[in-house]
């Protein structure tokens, strides 16, 4: 298939996001670039905050001539959201994809460890759809956030309670969003992956079946639909993303 060929499958299936402006954070990460990559496929300008200029310099698609990149974004810190959101154009879409993880057992777990989690996957999601909602027009907007399997499994998040606990929030919040924004036609979704084939996870668990894991393309697919014009009644839901495993 041609490049162009590509290109024109890709508009079909997700619709043409020309001039459409999208936010995407965590954009620089393994995820986050098949995502930003999914967006550029369809014609969008893709707004990405980063916390350092280190990001930047890692990251594969900071020279597209349609992406964005914001340093200096503390997404825990509410001002610095507000700050990077109040700069925008008018936006069509946020997808939510920065976060963090970390395993420990209860009694290892202290109070700071706690709320790390709650900080960096419940309050940045919080933030962010906040202030994304309020940068939509009353007549469309699409807000995407990512779950994670032990929110939706908690029986199978022993050892990692602090971020089943923090993911387990996105999860709500997103259904009640979902809810709270409808009459303003804002479509609220999430996705809950399970573990994603990467690098970093494939040498952390070599024994791993890996071909079980879902791909970055086909998770990122799945966001891109839910963020498009062709998405116009899914709102509410957790798609699980979660391939054979």
């Amino acid at each position: 298939m041609s490049a162009k060929n590509h290109a024109e499958s890709d508009h079909t299936q997700g619709g043409d996001l020309s001039n459409h402006h999208v936010v995407i954070t965590g954009g620089t990460g393994q995820l986050g670039t098949g995502v930003t990559q999914a967006f550029l496929d369809l014609g969008a300008q893709v707004h990405i905050p980063a916390f350092n200029e280190r990001e930047v310099e890692r990251f594969a698609l900071s020279a597209h001539e349609r992406v964005h990149i914001t340093p200096g974004i503390n997404l825990t810190d509410e001002q610095s959201v507000v700050k990077f959101y109040s700069a925008l154009p008018s936006l069509w879409a946020s997808v939510h994809l920065a976060g963090g993880f970390a395993m420990s057992s209860l009694g290892e777990t202290s109070k700071d460890d706690f709320m790390q989690q709650i900080n960096m996957n419940a309050v940045t999601t919080f933030l962010c759809c906040r202030e994304a909602a309020a940068k939509m027009n009353n007549n469309a907007g699409r807000i995407i956030n990512v779950a994670a399997r032990p929110a939706l499994e908690p029986r199978s998040a022993a050892g990692m309670v602090a971020y089943s606990a923090s993911k387990a929030a996105v999860s709500a919040m997103t259904q009640a969003l979902a809810e709270e924004l409808k009459d303003k036609n804002i479509l609220v979704n999430a996705v809950v992956p399970s573990i994603l084939d990467t690098q970093t996870n494939r040498e952390a668990m070599p024994d791993a079946n890996f071909a079980d894991w879902p791909k970055i393309d086909e998770v990122a697919a799945t966001i891109v639909f839910l963020a498009s014009t062709q998405n116009r009644v899914t709102t509410g839901s957790l798609v699980k993303v979660y391939g054979r495993s």
